[in-house]
């Protein structure tokens, strides 16, 4: 599955320098801007960037040719993040979406020098990937971030599909807003461009609205009708026209939409554009954030911080009451005080002469000790240029940066331009400067080297009235070199400025103590902590590693051995074995695992038969794997069958004459007898035949360590004192290894449960759960606990967990028509693709990322989460189609998580299944064993078998029927 390519549109000097300013986010990302000097619209700032990327594919024999075979190469997510950026000017040559922000309380996998844009990708990534297939592009705005924890709802496929969010009119009103019927919320009726609220107050009695989110998904029909419209030509591949034409996609895409566009905007509808069939895709519980200004920027943070309850859309209101400063990447040596609202400060230094007020944004000022007084409203910015040196910007909160620089109804420095000159007795004919310049485009701002800077001179330009001007201010600003707003686009040296922010980023992290260090290692993305810290060759922040083992330095360990993976020549330095045997450790120790006293508790010609159903995983595996279930809880939703009529997982168990272990593999043919502790202590390696069996009976009190007295003497003596002989043990699993079906795991419950009745024990089933867990541990083989709570709780059901150590499932049984009888085996099919694969490896590369909080991971396995309570609500619904939806996403999150898990034979498998397929996905995490397959009706399925009986992939693939087990786990004796 190819992944997504990321397209973003920036300004030209960000665009040229992305791989130097943005460091670990250049993998399949194409940055290009607008061509200079041109107004391109959304539409053809769109068609340009796809045009862009487009020529500057990867060359090679198997590179698309044409167009449209590269939109169907693979989906392209866009981010335009170019635009002078008048009113958030800091930002401005960076493009906003390189805008730094603060770390959020709840995202794990934050890099330390997070932007705008990682948000954003995580956000509009979880979009993308449960789009159908036929969405090829999905257009975004750089200055805005949606936010949506719960399930993304079932996408209708049609040529437009735009996200839309619940808000109020009075919140809707600065925006796009999508006007629907009150009865159908998904249907457009058409497309208003911010609409007083009024009117939208009006509309709600029999219409519902949404603010347009920025996130349109147009299908590859769609992509050509907006390309033709900005110019294209599919004979020639290009713009013949001279180049890429003005289109707005808000302006005259948009209201060209819906199926009353006509009746609303009359001539204004684009016919072409309104043939194309479109939908609204309603998010109820949606946030949008917007980062457009200083002022949304601050407001936009700050609910992030401390999400409002009720409020669904930031940044485009009034500043609320909070005002707390943010601070990143700087040194503030100034005591905060309550009249210090709305205040944003990074990669700069602010001194103890500095006096601070309200409304600031302050940036890449040196370190200084300048004695400075800034008003309310009073912002400062540094931007290092190309050719060397600084340029000295100042500007107020909320200036526009429009308007005729002599006009008086031109705000700089809140207050009219003019004044700003009259108050300095500065000629603008002098200066160089037209009275009708736009001032976006007046040389207003002074360039001088980072050693000449003058804390009285950066006053003397921010005070409101300077008075006389004896250190000749005046005659410095006129006769030095000075740049514009539109200049500093191109003349900032970004470069230059990043590596300032990434230094002190990395040195603040450096310096940090232990106590600070634990709490951000838990957040942090840590393999691009790693990658920061490595670059720049600084000391490792302080560990506090003592004799104490938890989550923290479990996190720590496996940090130090990705940044050994980096410096040193002895790659890891054992960091990352510490960091699994702690893990385990905790496991083991958080299962609440208490030793057992056994004793016979069988008859002597009794036999204890245990048996289990295995287990298909429809949703949220992945979130039960330890760490991520231990930090955050898991949800799984999975189902319990028998296979050919019968529970495939069995254990028999007696009491034997002879003081000694006998263990038989029934499907394996071997045979093992234990007479020692020592013998019974090896476990060996996972999938050697006795390794699980070994396990189980230690965790059931025939090894010292588990048994309530420190055991015997010796095993023989412990056998004979408390079963008067030996335990013979006889497994059976009816399954092939590498099932996928989480056989291992249910043979140890199924294992624990058997022997728990022969010795008395006597568990229940959360105990068994427990044990379960801590023997895949003591295995190494480091699993989650879906797998046996799938076979020990019969039927189907919505698995959950709290975080913490100790481990507990809450059990929710769902109903089990849509898997019944009626359609398993007819439109719900169970297929050994005859291919194994352990998942032993791949478990413990995912692992190893969640180990390390990879943003991409977390925001995935989190999906997956949302995906299992979609999953819950679809079946109490009975809903079949949305099963379907239900087990595509599980498919395709699985594939992002793993590249292995659909290897080229799985693919035949499906292809060869062909249409009739509604949905399918292996079981497992490996790339085999059975796989679900979901037929569009009972006739499909039927036409499935049929292709699959006459094509097997190999002379070991088959169906095999399948039946809800209601029962699970069953230990009965004769």
């Amino acid at each position: 599955m190819r992944s997504n390519e990321l397209l973003l549109s920036l300004p030209a000097s960000a665009a040229s320098a992305f791989a130097d300013i943005a460091p670990g986010r250049t993998d399949n990302v194409f940055a290009t801007s607008d061509p200079p000097g041109t107004q391109l619209g959304s539409g053809g700032g769109t068609a340009h960037l796809l045009m862009e990327a487009w020529r500057h594919r990867e060359p090679g024999p198997e590179a698309p040719v044409t167009f449209n075979d590269w939109l169907r190469d693979s989906r392209k997510l866009l981010i335009h993040g170019s635009g002078q950026s008048r009113r958030l000017p800091a930002y401005a040559a960076e493009g906003k979406p390189l805008t730094p922000v603060p770390p959020t309380r709840d995202e794990t996998g934050q890099r330390p020098d997070k932007v705008l844009l990682d948000m954003q990708r995580r956000a509009y990534d979880r979009f993308l990937r449960h789009a159908p297939d036929s969405y090829r592009v999905m257009v975004t705005c750089g200055d805005v971030m949606i936010h949506f924890r719960h399930w993304l709802p079932v996408y209708p496929d049609v040529d437009v599909l735009l996200v839309g969010l619940t808000v109020s009119p009075e919140e809707a009103q600065a925006h796009g807003v999508l006007i629907c019927p009150a009865s159908q919320p998904g249907v457009l009726n058409y497309f208003l461009q911010k609409p007083p609220a009024e009117e939208l107050d009006r509309l709600s009695a029999s219409c519902s609205f949404y603010l347009d989110a920025g996130v349109w998904l147009l299908s590859e029909k769609a992509v050509n009708v907006l390309m033709a419209k900005c110019g294209w030509s599919d004979e020639a591949q290009g713009f013949p026209a001279g180049g890429v034409g003005y289109y707005d996609m808000f302006a005259e895409f948009g209201p060209s939409l819906g199926r009353d566009a006509r009746e609303r905007h009359g001539d204004a509808v684009d016919d072409v554009v309104h043939e194309l069939s479109c939908a609204v895709l309603p998010l109820v519980d949606g946030r949008f954030y917007h980062f457009g200004t200083n002022r949304s920027l601050l407001a936009s943070v700050a609910q992030l911080q401390n999400p409002a309850a009720n409020q669904r859309s930031f940044g485009h209101a009034s500043l609320d009451d909070r005002g707390d400063p943010v601070v990143q990447n700087a040194v503030v040596d100034v005591t905060w005080q309550p009249e210090h609202r709305h205040i944003w400060i990074e990669n700069a230094h602010i001194g103890a002469g500095w006096t601070l007020s309200e409304r600031h944004v302050i940036t890449g000022v040196p370190d200084n000790d300048w004695t400075l007084a800034l008003a309310p409203g009073g912002c400062l910015d540094l931007a290092p240029v190309l050719d060397g040196g600084l340029c000295l910007r100042v500007y107020g909160f909320d200036d526009p940066f429009r308007g005729p620089v002599g006009d008086a109804s031109t705000i700089w420095l809140d207050g009219p331009a003019p004044d700003w000159f009259a108050r300095r007795g500065i000629d603008l004919a002098a200066a160089g400067i037209d009275p009708g310049m736009d001032i976006q485009e007046a040389p207003l701002f002074a360039l001088c080297e980072e050693g000449e800077l003058d804390g009285r001179f950066v006053q003397w330009l921010l005070v409101a009235d300077p008075g006389p001007d004896p250190e000749g201010f005046a005659a410095r600003w006129l006769a030095g070199p000075r740049l514009s707003a539109r200049d500093l686009l191109s003349c900032t040296d970004i470069a230059r400025a990043a590596a300032t922010r990434s230094r002190r980023v990395a040195t603040r992290l450096s310096a940090m103590d232990a106590a600070d260090w634990r709490a951000a290692g838990c957040r942090l993305d840590l393999a691009a902590t790693a990658d920061l810290l490595s670059h720049l060759e600084l000391p490792l922040p302080k560990n506090g590693l003592d004799d104490q083992v938890d989550l923290p330095h479990v996190h720590d360990h496996m940090f130090r051995a990705a940044l050994s993976r980096r410096t040193a020549a002895d790659a890891e330095s054992g960091y990352e074995q510490r960091a699994f045997s702690n893990l385990r450790q905790l496991i083991v120790g958080g299962s609440d695992i208490e030793p057992v006293h056994p004793r016979r508790d069988v008859l002597d010609d009794q036999i204890v038969w245990g048996r289990s159903p295995v287990r298909l995983d429809l949703a949220g595996g992945w979130t039960d794997t330890p760490p991520f279930c231990l930090e955050y809880g898991g949800s799984v939703v999975n189902v319990a069958v028998d296979l050919n009529g019968q529970p495939p997982i069995q254990v028999f168990a007696r009491v034997a004459e002879t003081p000694e272990i006998v263990i038989r593999s029934i499907d394996l043919g071997l045979e093992d007898r234990i007479t020692s502790y020592d013998q019974l202590q090896e476990l060996g390696k996972l999938g050697s035949g006795f390794g699980i069996a070994r396990a189980a009976l230690a965790l059931s009190g025939l090894s010292p360590e588990f048994h309530a007295h420190g055991g015997c003497g010796s095993l023989r003596q412990q056998l004979e004192d408390e079963f008067g002989g030996g335990i013979e043990l006889s497994m059976l699993a009816a399954v092939p290894k590498g099932s996928g079906l989480g056989t291992s795991s249910i043979l140890a419950a199924t294992l624990l449960g058997t022997l728990g009745e022969l010795c008395g024990h006597y568990w229940a089933s959360d105990d068994l759960f427990s044990r379960t867990m801590a023997l895949e541990q003591m295995l190494t083989s480091g699993g989650g606990w879906q797998d046996q709570a799938g076979g020990i709780f019969g039927g189907i059901k919505l698995l959950e967990t709290e975080p913490g150590l100790s481990q507990r499932a809450v059990v929710r049984w769902l109903p089990g028509h849509l898997l019944g009888s009626e359609n398993s085996n007819t439109r719900a099919l169970l297929y050994y693709t005859g291919i194994t694969r352990v998942a032993h490896d791949i478990l413990g590369e995912i692992v190893r990322g969640i180990f390390l909080n990879s943003s991409t991971q977390h925001g995935i396995i989190r999906d997956i989460a949302a995906n299992a309570h979609l999953a819950a609500d679809v079946i109490q619904r009975n809903d079949w189609d949305g099963l379907c939806e239900v087990v595509r996403r599980s498919w395709r999150m699985n594939q992002e998580l793993d590249r292995g898990t659909s290897p080229p034979g799985v693919q035949a498998i499906l292809d060869v299944a062909g249409d009739d397929v509604a949905a399918a996905k292996l079981l497992g995490a490996g790339g085999g064993g059975y796989m679900l397959i979901l037929a569009r009706d009972a006739e499909a399925g039927q036409r499935i078998r049929q292709k699959l009986d006459a094509n097997p992939p190999n002379d070991r693939a088959r169906f095999i029927d399948m039946r809800i087990s209601e029962k699970g786990l069953q230990v009965t004796r004769s």
